[in-house]
């Protein structure tokens, strides 16, 4: 019987003194609970997303001093633990100092070594780099080191033997991609095996939290585990690390897998905690009860992603108080309803900023919610500033200083609405938040962002922009639990929820008169949806293919026969298409660039994990081929 502590600790990025603190306590209390080995995340040392902080050899020097502070504190029990193994003699692909993603075991005071590997550190051998994650441009891999050395990757991976309570316990260690072999040709967990046997699968991770990966993964360690028989512990961080752009909450969900892939343990997720446990290897732990674990697919799984982002972002860069720019929409008040449970309503300030096109209903609304949540509140009506605004630029002349004449600028309806937008953000928001002494959000979803259906500098601008992962049905959706779940009773008014969508900029966006955003949600989220989130991203000669074989529904997601009701004919259709492609790959993509940092919960999320070049916008060989039929038929 082996007895485990699974360190699911909360990993700070860039602060090794605070995370070998916790490892340190979390020691000590596996001591106490007759622990005999302890197991800690991939990087849970020095943390993970860092950018280019890995070039700083101080801070390499730095991850090194508090390593080896756990190994001294390994006196009488087993400690993995991750941290960046350092090759001072030899240089990486980038012409800097060699480093690793390792894995290091200490018992007893020293680090564990044998003749077979070439250093006291086990070596990531799958590095992604993919979406968030970019480990090629800092870390070697085992790969290229077996070619280094002339050697088969099959040779490096044999088990760590480790004697425990006397008995030999032979372990096969992994970091976190290597676990996900499905897509790569090197599958260490076959090769472990082959080289074995192999007593217990051991896999240290910094896994950030992505809708339904969790679901996922127990599926694929599943069967690693029934192909070999051999139970599995995985131990993954919880907290928040970011890559300047995009903001990554990290759920832990340490498991356990017996030798029939069955969950025996596990850790609950966004839990800062030590879970000690017995694992029979006599029986691979098949006898051991399995438990249920809650799913991670559902809105709840969402809004805790949220909540627990927030909470961490916030405190990692000093924002305890923020501004809130509340319209009576559904954005606004989800965003309000987010930011008072994580920190309190005596820290939200909410600003409603009327304009003369602002109805009394939305105007109601904002002061309902505000009431509800029992937040501050104040109005301050932006009209007269913005026909100042809109006075000065029409009446103010513009002088050719060469030839003397002169000419003045109009004003066009487009302007005035981003004159309004401008002011309540850029304004407003940015003086009450000074004044408050705090930050103000950007409320934008990941609709709007996708089309830039906002304005720079307006409400494109925040410190944070906490909905811009989600859709608009989604966005919806968290209403509702907001409401039904978490506050268990109505905070936001159902009307809110009700109204159509809208700017609320114009007379044409008159919300009591049924006028709103020009998005038809119900189609367009699952439309971008397809440009933005899938593997394969989707390009209008997919999209085009896809209308022209009536299986456009069944590929993108949405209600059955809807393309058809809402767009008379192939013309029609096309222009939309376009429209939104244009809108996409043209002005959207500088709004991005320039957008606040996001909380990440989709398979991918703008900002670092959507890398994107101002390009234009293009259109297929294929797709103007198929355009071109699909109109002549129709004429």
């Amino acid at each position: 019987m082996l007895r485990i502590a699974l360190g699911q600790m909360e990993v700070f990025p860039g602060r090794p003194d605070l995370n070998t603190r916790t490892m340190l306590d979390m020691i000590e209390e596996a001591r106490r609970q007759k622990a005999q080995l302890v197991v800690f995340p991939e990087m849970s040392i020095p943390g993970y997303l860092l950018g280019d902080t890995w070039e700083q050899q101080a801070f390499l020097r730095d991850c090194e001093e508090y390593g080896r502070l756990v190994i001294e504190a390994s006196a009488g029990l087993c400690v993995f633990f991750g941290n960046v193994g350092v090759d001072w003699g030899k240089v990486g692909d980038d012409g800097r100092t060699r480093k690793y993603n390792a894995l290091f075991i200490a018992q007893n005071g020293k680090l564990y070594e044998d003749n077979n590997f070439p250093y006291p550190f086990r070596i990531k051998i799958l590095q992604p780099n993919y979406r968030e994650f970019d480990d090629e441009r800092h870390f070697y891999s085992l790969r290229k080191l077996a070619q280094d050395l002339g050697r088969s990757i099959d040779s490096l991976l044999t088990p760590v033997v480790l004697n425990i309570a006397g008995e030999p316990v032979k372990l096969g260690c992994m970091l976190c991609e290597d676990g996900w072999s499905d897509d790569h040709s090197i599958k260490p967990v076959a090769l472990f095996h082959r080289n074995g046997p192999v007593d217990l699968y051991v896999n240290i991770s910094a896994s950030p939290f992505t809708l339904g990966k969790n679901n996922k993964r127990d599926r694929v360690f599943a069967r690693q585990v029934q192909a070999t028989g051999t139970p599995l512990v995985y131990v993954n961080n919880v907290g928040a690390q970011n890559n300047g752009k995009t903001i990554y909450s990290f759920d832990g969900f340490s498991t356990v897998y017996n030798g029939k892939g069955e969950i025996v343990a596990y850790c609950p997720p966004f839990s800062n905690a030590l879970k000690c446990f017995n694992l029979d290897l006599d029986s691979k732990g098949n006898y051991q009860a399995s438990v249920s674990v809650p799913g991670d697919q559902d809105i709840g799984s969402i809004y805790q992603a949220l909540s627990y982002g927030i909470d961490r972002f916030t405190a990692s860069i000093g924002i305890k108080k923020v501004v809130i720019g509340i319209s009576g929409g559904i954005d606004s008040a989800v965003s309000a309803a987010l930011f008072t449970k994580v920190i309190g309503p005596e820290n939200i300030l909410l600003v409603n900023m009327p304009s003369r096109y602002n109805s009394a209903t939305t105007k109601d609304l904002a002061a309902r919610l505000a009431q509800n949540l029992g937040c501050r509140y104040t109005v301050i009506p932006i009209q007269e500033a913005v026909d100042l605004t809109i006075k000065q630029i029409s009446q103010t002349p513009v002088i050719d200083l060469q030839g003397g004449s002169q000419f003045n600028l109009s004003v066009s309806p487009l302007t005035a609405e981003n004159i309004q937008a401008r002011d309540r953000s850029g304004r407003i928001l940015a003086a009450v938040a000074s004044a408050f002494g705090g930050g103000f959000t950007c409320n934008a979803n990941k609709s709007e962002t996708t089309v830039g259906y906002s304005t720079l500098y307006g409400d494109h601008a925040g410190f944070l922009a906490p909905l811009a992962d989600l859709w608009k049905h989604q966005v919806y959706d968290l209403a509702r639990y907001l409401n039904e779940q978490v506050y268990q009773r109505e905070v936001i008014p159902q009307k809110t929820i009700d109204i159509v969508p809208s700017a609320e900029l114009s007379y044409e966006q008159a919300v009591d008169e049924g006028k709103g955003d020009p998005i038809i949600y119900p189609y367009h989220d699952y439309l971008f949806q397809a440009f933005m989130e899938r593997w394969h991203r989707a390009t209008p000669e997919d999209i085009l293919t896809w209308y022209s074989q009536d299986s456009l529904e069944e590929n993108i997601g949405c209600e059955p026969g809807l393309a058809g009701r809402l767009f008379p004919g192939p013309r029609e259709f096309i222009a939309d298409l376009e429209r939104w492609w244009r809108l996409y790959t043209g002005i959207a993509v500088a709004k991005r660039i320039q957008a606040p940092p996001i909380i990440a919960v989709s398979r991918r999320a703008y900002g670092f994990d959507h890398r994107e070049a101002q390009n234009g916008t293009y259109f297929t060989a294929g797709y103007l081929r198929l355009k071109e039929k699909l109109l002549e038929n129709n004429i």
